[in-house]
């Protein structure tokens, strides 16, 4: 699986936005590794720098210099739509009759083909095969004829699917998160200014104040001064549909999102599953680094229950971190090379013991494979499998660039297949209901698409979990005061 994207937007009393920027996206840098870029504005006019690559390799001192003004967007992106090149990179910058628009996105848009054909039908010149372009020629459409809360009001009632935007028009930052909910975005509080981002420990970076989360279907104008921001509730849903996975893997685990600590969540996670899928063992290990609060949490639970035997919980296999992701190797056998380059077992951990792997989800198979093979290899007796997110049956559309239903493991196999499949003594996922109740949320306020196969989108092709449509976008061109 990759990342998402991670947006920022800042305004400041009277210092450069720039370096606070280049600092989010270094926090955010986790959520995408392929482009990254920043755009100001001094207020006279954009500034803009926008590079393939890390964060660090990205910007040049000069660069930072260069990027003037108190307030601007940034963007650092893992491509879930569009071409891997710098025409689809962020953030987005157009400048029109009515000023200059920046825009960044994290999610993905169900129906942009659909506004793009049409907006294309009237003239509008596209340079990139990006949702996030869509968005920014329906918005700067919009402006020519509304105010900036009408005009964001009227894209959000054309737009289809999974979206956190932070967007600059001229000197004004502001952020806009889709009405279900599905992207995270908070507002923090600086000692001169206010910063919104993708996550609360960019915010943190900064030495600021996380304020709240930014409300599905709420948008949120910083001022153009720093001294404080507005808030319009746009949309209203009965039901939200929080991506569980930022909790299960995305987000780092410092953050709090949705009012829940990443850390803590994932440490209750690994609690449930020791209560639905507990096993003796001697250790318990996390594949590192995500499996590594499961692990605890697992561990945890395990000693305080009386009807165990207790359990040491250990790293077992150390990481080399200067080998890349596994997932971004281009043929299988690669990423299988690439797991053991990436990671070796501790031999005197494992050796002659039981073993439980807790890892945070299993997606070709492959990687798991090769990881029960290692700790085998190592001298453990027996290695158990434990998994604190339910089976992925089907992929996802809303932002994350997950494999197709033929390259997931769980699509069309049983639990007892997949284990012989990764070659492990057991193998027990964690349920959808434990899930819900580790983020204290219903299931109705979820998307659980990856692992039910019904969204809560109206995606082509697909099942969906609640009375959703897709919006017209033929309706009148001016939104409801």
């Amino acid at each position: 699986m990759h990342e998402k994207c991670g947006v920022v937007g800042i305004s400041l009393e009277d210092r450069s936005a720039a370096r606070p920027l280049y600092y989010s996206l270094y926090a955010l840098q986790h959520r995408g590794q392929e482009s990254a870029g920043i755009v100001t504005h001094d207020g006279f006019q954009q500034h803009s720098h926008v590079e393939m690559g890390l964060v660090g390799d990205a910007f040049e001192q000069g660069d930072l210099q260069a990027l003037n003004g108190s307030q601007g967007i940034g963007h650092v992106r893992y491509p879930t739509a569009g071409s891997l090149d710098c025409s689809c990179a962020q953030p987005f910058s157009v400048s029109f009759k009515s000023g200059s628009l920046g825009l960044s996105h994290n999610g993905n848009l169900v129906n942009a083909g659909e506004i793009r054909d049409q907006l294309a039908g009237l003239g509008h010149a596209f340079t990139s095969d990006g949702d996030t372009e869509v968005i920014a020629h329906d918005l700067a459409r919009n402006l020519l004829e509304e105010d900036l809360v009408r005009a964001v009001k009227h894209t959000m009632a054309r737009i289809h699917g999974s979206y956190s935007l932070t967007i600059m028009h001229d000197d004004t930052v502001m952020g806009v998160r889709d009405p279900q909910g599905n992207r995270p975005l908070c507002i923090g509080e600086l000692e001169d200014g206010y910063v919104l981002a993708s996550e609360s420990a960019a915010i943190d970076t900064l030495d600021g104040e996380l304020i709240r989360d930014v409300k599905p279907g709420e948008l949120v104008v910083l001022h153009a001064d720093g001294t404080g921001y507005d808030t319009y509730q746009l949309v209203e849903n009965e039901n939200t549909a929080h991506c569980f996975f930022e909790h299960v893997y995305f987000a780092r685990p410092d953050s709090v999102i949705d009012d829940e600590l990443v850390y803590e969540v994932r440490r209750e996670l690994g609690r449930q599953l020791w209560e639905e899928n507990g096993i003796d063992s001697d250790v318990v290990m996390p594949v590192p680094d995500s499996g590594r609060a499961f692990a605890s949490g697992y561990a945890e639970a395990a000693n305080e229950d009386s009807d165990a035997d207790g359990v040491e919980f250990a790293e077992g296999l150390m990481k080399n971190r200067y080998v890349g992701r596994t997932f971004i190797m281009p043929t299988q056998d690669e990423r299988e090379r690439a797991v053991r380059l990436k990671l070796n077992p501790i031999k005197s951990t494992v050796e002659g013991k039981t073993v439980t792997l807790i890892d945070d989800s299993i997606v070709r198979g492959t990687t798991s494979n090769q990881l029960v093979q290692l700790l085998r290899d190592a001298g453990a007796e027996e290695v158990h499998v434990r998994i604190g997110a339910p089976p992925i049956i089907a992929p996802c559309y809303m932002g994350i660039d997950m494999a197709s239903r033929e390259e997931l493991i769980a699509a069309d196999r049983s639990v007892e297949d997949i284990r012989d499949e990764i070659g492990a003594d057991s193998l027990s996922y964690l349920s959808i209901d434990a899930i819900a109740e580790s983020l204290s949320k219903s299931r109705a306020d979820l998307c659980l698409g990856c692992v039910t196969g019904e969204y809560p989108y109206d995606i082509q092709g697909e099942e969906k979990d609640r009375d959703v449509e897709r919006p017209s976008i033929d309706a009148p061109t001016t939104a409801d005061d």
